[in-house]
Order: structure tokens, then C-alpha cells, then sequence
């Protein structure tokens, strides 16, 4: 049974900082893509960050280049959504997400696994 268990978020100020955690179990995490995508309340969802199953390519949403950071620990099965000066505009909530394919199916918006989700709020 794969799980992708997402932890991190909360309601923070502008400005600060989060870091989002999505710890996966049930499949070979190594040789996932994995992506953050975000819904904001009456908004289709986007995709926030990807990063391939190695670490060598990443891809970020033009509003949040230079701002928020995706890595991952293949040794603890785990990717990482840093946050940095955070605006309201990033209010939503942020799913993980896994696929083989990272150009085929995340840059596109397709995932095989799929996090429940956490509630990012950011006040002004």
C-alpha cells in the first residue's frame, strides 16, 4: 500500500519561512519523480516544484523561483518543499505527489500517488 504522508504546514505570517516534509512508504522512492502541487480555494491545482528520481532536474512555478526549494533524501524516503518569504498568494493547500515520469506526468500534471494534503495559510 503506498502512502505519501505530507507534514509541515500551518498558518504563518508573510515572510517567514515553512518547510514541507512528505514521507513515502510502499514503493521504491528512488526511482520516483516526485512533486509539490498546491490548490488554492477556487483554483485549479498547480504544479509548485518536481524533482527527478536523482535530484539532477528540477522544475519550479515562475511565482516561486528563487523562493522555495524541493529536495529529497533518497536514504529516508522523504522530499522536501522549503518556503522562504512566504506571500498570502501562496495560500492553499499542498499535495505530494510520485511518478515514474517526470516529464510525462508531473510536469504535466499526472501522478500515479498522491499525498492527502496540508493546509498552508499565509496572513498579511
Amino acid at each position: 500500500q503506498v502512502q505519501l504522508v505530507e507534514s509541515g504546514g500551518g498558518l504563518v505570517q508573510a515572510g517567514v519561512s515553512l518547510r514541507l516534509s512528505c514521507a513515502a512508504s510502499g514503493v521504491t522512492f528512488s526511482l520516483e519523480g516526485m512533486g509539490w502541487f498546491r490548490q488554492a480555494l477556487g483554483k485549479e491545482r498547480e504544479l509548485v516544484a518536481a524533482i527527478s528520481w536523482n535530484g539532477v532536474i528540477t522544475y519550479y512555478l515562475d511565482s516561486v523561483k528563487g523562493r522555495f526549494t524541493i529536495s529529497r533524501d533518497n536514504a529516508k524516503n522523504t522530499v522536501y518543499l522549503q518556503m522562504n518569504s512566504l506571500k498570502p498568494e501562496d495560500t492553499a493547500v499542498y499535495y505530494c505527489a510520485a511518478d515514474r515520469s517526470f516529464s510525462s506526468g508531473l510536469r504535466v500534471g499526472i501522478a500515479d500517488y498522491w499525498g492527502q494534503g496540508t493546509q498552508v495559510t499565509v496572513s498579511s
